[in-house]
């Protein structure tokens, strides 16, 4: 989301919300659950406000909603809105495709897009779409003869178990459609998944960026919000309905299931629920890995993705074509950059890992009142403490090594790979290597890899006490002011003239032996990263081999002492949540409500970036213009739920109690953006854009009302409807 805690309240409500991530917490709105939980739910849901029944959200049989919401290839949420494939998500899911569509003539993020009808609907480049036919639990099936057995046996008897259930799946499969077994929660879990991936999407509508971006970086993830973070897309396929690459012979997609559209409003507390792909929680990691994370990867990744967007908004402050071409990167770098930076605060500032760490002690306590529990359990919280204390003992640098090179740095990255080949290079592979490398060096941007290495250098300089790059110490000793050598060196390696594609392709030999300092000094630098990156992966792999049988002792453990049987975390894999229109109080002696209307985007307005609201937004507000999508003397924007979502979720489409579609989820707030790890009901929410506020933006501002039309629209003002 543009993907991605305050005090709590209560004692109580601070127990509740440390226990919480191993129990359905009903009351509180936790959990993405997989399709198959949603039937245990229906008593509670029914309490809550749902109207329809569970089977009408998900049946295995087909005929549900969940069949309208499908996954789009860059990692987003979408709805189908119309028998015609028309489909709905967020503006930020489709800025790849509409970027790729852009010339520096013609900026069409800038400027929006918009198709007159379906002839004028164009290809969006490298896009797919995967609909979810069939979610089944398969665990006992994956598990089965494998109780007795342990290590090495257990893994290839899981392995073949897996293996043949997918074949035998497959083989029963329709046509176009493919069967996945997944392994969720360190074998907790294992879900089947059959899917159809649709082949051919166009883009329908995108408003401008002065709407599907309003706010920029400084609202995101912010409440109070006004974006209208929309975009329409269409799914096509080949004449016979059969999914085919883009092709003018196509025609639009026959869909199964569709959804209604609701323009008659929420109001405060209104039940709500989602349908979508949330990426990845890990809400029963043990308190050590939670700590691994605040402490050293989510402050180094958001200074990373700090640089990297720098990096390239130096570029293109000179360059318009490069601007163009990097703006849809600099949007992910900084709406990711938000959230890890985001996530390091709110895990210390909720104290997760304190919490986490009452709760292991309390897990010891139980452990050790029974023997049996001692023999199952009893080496579980000691391995870990031992494996996570070797593989974690030089964590800040090692989340360095692991990613330098960046995968932009041309130059450095063939230093690299050249010093630490495996063998010499034969003559006769020297020309396909010399082809590869001037490949890699095609186009590249020696302003980036300079900056880039300033960056990297600069993080090894910070390392503390215990965990330094020896070859860093050694090098910049005694040069004086540490950033101008930093500098100097990181320039003489991107921008200096020796780095060529005959140079590099003469690291691998003959090679003369005499000391060439821009040549010598960064291979040795490649060579002690790779030590050191070896050293850091080979800690890895040594934890890794060995946690998730540790996990899952650690959460069978956790379950059986609170007598709970927990949700699966998301994997981008179809989930329901469910929750109520709220707002929340960010901190003392403050509360945000939980709508945003017209009259808030206006009071933002600056006519400057990223708070210049269209002219004609402002001309259809002053002549109170709303048409059927009004509330009151305005248009309802954004609005707030305690909805359980997180990255993957973009576009989904939020759902009141009949079933019907009142929003799209496009963010979560700043308070919550630690729901990897921990889920809070008081100050986690997710943010979505009013569907009444798409539509009129559609048929009022864009003068689209033809899309409008395609769609069945209930709850409000006469509307042309499709059979549903």
């Amino acid at each position: 989301m543009n993907h991605k805690k305050s005090a709590l309240l209560s004692v109580l409500l601070t127990i509740a919300v440390t226990l919480s991530s191993f129990s359905f917490v009903f009351a509180m709105d936790e959990g993405m659950y997989t399709p198959d939980r949603i039937a245990s739910l229906g008593s509670m849901l029914k309490k809550r406000g749902l109207k329809i029944s569970p089977e009408q959200i998900y049946n295995p049989n087909g005929g549900g909603l969940s069949e309208a919401v499908i996954q789009l290839s860059v990692g987003c949420t979408a709805e189908f809105v119309s028998p015609d494939g028309l489909i709905l998500t967020n503006h930020h899911c489709g800025f790849d495709a509409v970027s790729s569509a852009s010339t520096p003539e013609k900026d069409l993020i800038e400027l929006g897009f918009k198709a007159d009808n379906r002839a004028g609907e164009i290809p969006a480049k490298d896009y797919t779409l995967n609909i979810t036919q069939r979610v089944e639990d398969v665990t006992a099936k994956i598990r089965q003869g494998t109780e007795n057995l342990s290590g090495d046996a257990l893994a290839a008897a899981l392995k073949k178990n897996t293996d043949d259930l997918t074949a035998s799946e497959q083989a029963k499969a329709p046509a176009g459609s493919t069967i996945r077994i997944a392994m969720l929660n360190s074998g907790y879990f294992h879900y089947l998944y059959q899917t159809q991936q649709i082949k051919d999407i166009r883009v329908v509508y995108a408003p401008p960026r002065n709407i599907g971006v309003f706010g920029g970086d400084p609202d995101n993830f912010e409440w109070t919000r006004h974006t209208g973070d929309f975009t329409y897309l269409r799914a096509y396929t080949a004449p016979d309905g059969s999914s085919a690459a883009y092709s003018p012979s196509n025609v639009p997609m026959k869909v199964k299931k569709f959804l209604n559209v609701n323009i008659g409003g929420l109001k405060d507390d209104d039940f709500v629920f989602v349908l979508g792909y949330p990426g990845s929680t890990t809400r029963y990691r043990e308190a050590s890995s939670i700590e691994f994370a605040r402490d050293a990867n989510y402050p180094f990744l958001w200074q990373w993705l700090q640089a990297r967007s720098d990096a390239l908004k130096l570029i293109g402050q000179s360059d318009e074509k490069k601007r163009l071409e990097f703006q849809s990167d600099i949007a992910s770098f900084d709406n990711a950059r938000k959230l890890y930076y985001g996530r390091s605060i709110q895990l210390r500032r909720a104290e997760v890992v304190q919490k986490r760490q009452a709760e292991e002690a309390q897990f010891t306590k139980w452990i050790a009142a029974d023997p049996a529990r001692q023999q199952k359990y009893g080496n579980v919280l000691p391995e870990i403490a031992s494996m996570t204390a070797e593989s974690n003992k030089y964590a800040k640098r090692d989340v360095i090594v692991r990613r330098m090179p960046d995968p932009q740095m041309a130059i450095f990255s063939q230093v690299y790979a050249a010093v630490n080949a495996s063998k010499p290079l034969a003559d006769s592979d020297r020309p396909a290597k010399l082809a590869e490398i001037q490949k890699a060096l095609e186009g590249r941007e020696p302003a980036y890899e300079r900056e880039m290495f300033k960056f990297f250098l600069k993080a090894f300089s910070e390392l503390p006490e215990g965990q330094k790059f020896d070859w860093y110490e050694q090098f910049f000793k005694g040069k004086g002011n540490r950033r101008s050598a930093e500098a100097a060196f990181a320039s003489q390696v991107a921008e200096g003239s020796y780095w060529n594609a005959d140079t590099l392709i003469g690291l691998y030999g003959p090679q003369t032996m005499d000391y060439r300092p821009e040549r010598d000094d960064v291979k040795a630098l490649a060579v002690a990263l790779k030590k050191e990156r070896d050293a850091a992966n080979a800690r890895a792999a040594a934890f890794a081999s060995k946690i998730d049988h540790l996990r899952l002792l650690y959460q069978q453990g956790m379950a059986e002492m609170k007598g709970v049987i927990p949700y699966p975390d998301a994997n981008l894999t179809l989930r329901f949540s469910y929750g109520n229109v709220k707002g929340y109080s960010p901190r003392e002696a403050e509360y945000r409500t939980p709508f945003t209307t017209l009259k808030g985007m206006i009071e933002k307005d600056t006519g400057i970036n990223p708070f210049d609201v269209p002219q004609k937004i402002k001309d259809l507000n002053a002549a109170k213009d709303f048409g059927r999508y009004g509330s009151g003397d305005t248009v309802v924007v954004n609005f707030l739920s305690t909805l359980d979502i997180i990255g993957g979720n973009s576009g989904s489409p939020i759902l009141n109690g009949n079933g019907e579609q009142v929003g799209i989820c496009f963010d979560g707030n700043f308070e919550g953006v630690g729901n990897d790890f921990y889920y809070n009901p008081n100050s986690d929410r997710t943010i979505s854009v009013d569907i009444r506020y798409v539509l009129w933006v559609t048929e009022k501002f864009a003068g689209a009302k033809w899309i409008v039309d395609e769609m069945k629209l209930v709850g409000g003002g006469k509307s042309k409807a499709a059979s549903n």
